[in-house]
């Protein structure tokens, strides 16, 4: 990718800023629980991360399941974890360091997360209160990643053009949302998928710690 001049960093949130992982690993197995279903592995729940509650529950319950019993299960879930995103739920080591710094540099910031928009928002205020003031979560206003719906929205709210914009995460979903929205993408191998993954999916620029995001941005 050619070096472009960028104002803006446009962050996902789990698997990127925050190491979300354990918290909902937790709560799926929670949910599944109360219905009688069996539990899944943590490494289970991670290939199922970064397209939204539906597409987790409905990926973790037993197959075939009937769509009422999934809503029921992830209305379960949804409460249960929106109680305890925060049990375990802490930034990657560096994070908080690279975050502020590119705050002081002058970028606007902004988070893109197919996560519930109460969480997302939650989140954003405990960890990133004085960084980052644009999150924007799931909702029935927005179509989910890979849209590129939240991700416009996002510069919208900052401000910014594409040409400005540089989307960082660490899944498939977000090689595509960057794509579609029509922003370069840095992608991170520390979060749910690995640098072989990414690859395999599209990525052209990856890390491998947060500090790199600061060195790729000068």
């Amino acid at each position: 990718m050619t070096k472009k001049h960028y104002s803006a960093v446009v962050f996902d949130l789990d698997g990127t800023l925050l190491n979300t992982l354990t918290d909902l690993h937790a709560s799926v197995n929670i949910a599944l629980d109360h219905y009688g279903m069996p539990p899944r592995t943590m490494d289970e729940v991670r290939t199922f991360l970064g397209n939204g509650y539906l597409y987790l529950i409905a990926h973790c319950v037993p197959y075939n399941t009937p769509d009422e019993k999934v809503a029921e299960v992830l209305e379960y879930f949804e409460k249960y974890y929106y109680s305890h995103s925060m049990d375990t739920t802490c930034p990657y080591e560096g994070i908080p360091e690279v975050v502020e710094t590119l705050a002081k540099d002058g970028y606007k910031l902004a988070i893109v997360s197919n996560k519930g928009m109460a969480a997302v928002k939650e989140l954003a205020e405990h960890f990133f209160k004085n960084t980052i003031k644009v999150a924007i979560g799931e909702s029935s206003d927005v179509r989910r990643k890979p849209a590129p719906d939240a991700a416009l929205l996002g510069m919208r709210l900052l401000g910014v053009s594409k040409e400005e914009s540089l989307y960082v995460g660490d899944s498939e979903v977000d090689i595509a949302t960057a794509k579609n929205a029509g922003i370069d993408c840095l992608s991170v191998s520390w979060g749910f998928r690995t640098r072989e993954h990414l690859e395999k999916n599209g990525a052209v620029d990856i890390i491998d710690k947060p500090s790199e995001i600061v060195d790729f941005l000068k």
